[in-house]
């Protein structure tokens, strides 16, 4: 394409026409999602309890830009609860129909109803025995007919002003998707960490799946010291470690108290002779702790709320384990 092939916008395509382009997309694509809650019926709770009824994979397919949604449906289902992956129509009927057994249950996207790729697979899902949801804009259509249950997805018109691309459709189609997915999620009991254990990777996976033992800091090489250590020592332990805090503990580890950077720097007038001044005198009796089983989440919403950099780890009995700071929360993803 040369500089002479470009379509330019007419000069009085301003802001004002633009915003009011993008504002009439939306209000066309939000009233056809309207439009289709009002018609949610029986076909859809069939629909749900097809889905929970299988007991293979739920395959989701489309062509185009039913088959981009798709994918999406397919990954919603997937990570909400319902086993379920996407399959090409095209490349079904070219080898693909082999990741497809009997038991599976099929979910077939298409405006038009009448895509010739999904058409032409109907014979071999009937041949197979497999369930066939059809998720169409068309209930007259060839999919529609053929299918066990029918989702209709019609809308008046595309948000498209020449009435071409897909837009509102799609947008109806994903819509209908995610109410499926989240109506079978509750159906299923699927929770929160449900979730997490299929988004491992992800700051929510992080959130609900590491637990405190999982972060911190092991008492072994942990900085503490006595209670009639000295502050000087205690600043030796505290610079050593690393933390930004150092662990006073009696002679069983049970923690006494704690001894900050924020400590030191609030009480350095006060301190006198580092090297006579013992620890007792500085330290934040009765410190806030958690226990290792506790989510690491909890040690972020506690440390947030109180507003400090850090938390000693300790047993039932009140012995210290371990530490951990604001920091350590951020590299494991949790922040």
């Amino acid at each position: 394409m040369n500089s002479n092939d470009i379509i330019h916008a007419p000069d009085d395509f301003n802001a004002v026409a633009l915003l009011a382009r993008a504002r009439e997309v939306l209000d066309t694509e939000a009233s056809a999602i309207r439009a289709l809650r009002d018609r949610l019926d029986q076909q859809f709770v069939d629909a749900c309890r097809m889905v929970l009824a299988c007991n293979g994979h739920l395959i989701v397919t489309g062509m185009g830009k039913s088959g981009h949604i798709g994918h999406k449906v397919a990954a919603t289902l997937a990570s909400t609860g319902t086993p379920a992956f996407f399959v090409h129509p095209a490349e079904a009927s070219h080898g693909d129909l082999g990741m497809i057994r009997a038991g599976d249950l099929i979910v077939a996207l298409s405006n038009s109803g009448e895509t010739a790729e999904l058409v032409q697979l109907l014979p071999v899902i009937k041949r197979l025995g497999i369930g066939l949801i059809a998720m169409t804009g068309n209930p007259a259509s060839a999919l529609a007919r053929h299918a066990d249950v029918h989702l209709d997805t019609s809308v008046d018109r595309e948000a498209c002003p020449l009435g071409l691309a897909p837009t509102a459709s799609t947008s109806a189609q994903l819509a209908l998707g995610d109410a499926l997915a989240i109506a079978l999620l509750e159906a299923r009991g699927f929770t929160a960490e449900d979730f997490a254990r299929s988004h491992p990777g992800g700051t929510l996976g992080k959130r609900l799946l590491l637990h405190i033992g999982d972060v911190m800091h092991g008492r072994d090489g942990l900085p503490m010291v006595a209670p009639d250590q000295t502050v000087s020592e205690a600043i030796v332990e505290i610079t050593r470690g690393r933390l930004g805090l150092c662990a006073v503990v009696d002679a069983q580890y049970r923690v006494l108290g704690i001894l900050t950077d924020g400590d030191l720097r609030r009480g350095l007038d006060s301190i006198g002779d580092l090297r006579r001044t013992p620890v007792a005198t500085l330290m934040t009796a009765g410190p806030q702790t958690i226990g290792p089983g506790e989510l690491a989440a909890s040690a972020v919403e506690l440390m947030q709320k109180r507003r400090i950099q850090g938390l000693l780890v300790v047993d039932e009995a009140g012995c210290l384990l371990g530490a951990l700071n604001f920091q350590d929360l951020l590299q494991a993803g949790v922040v």
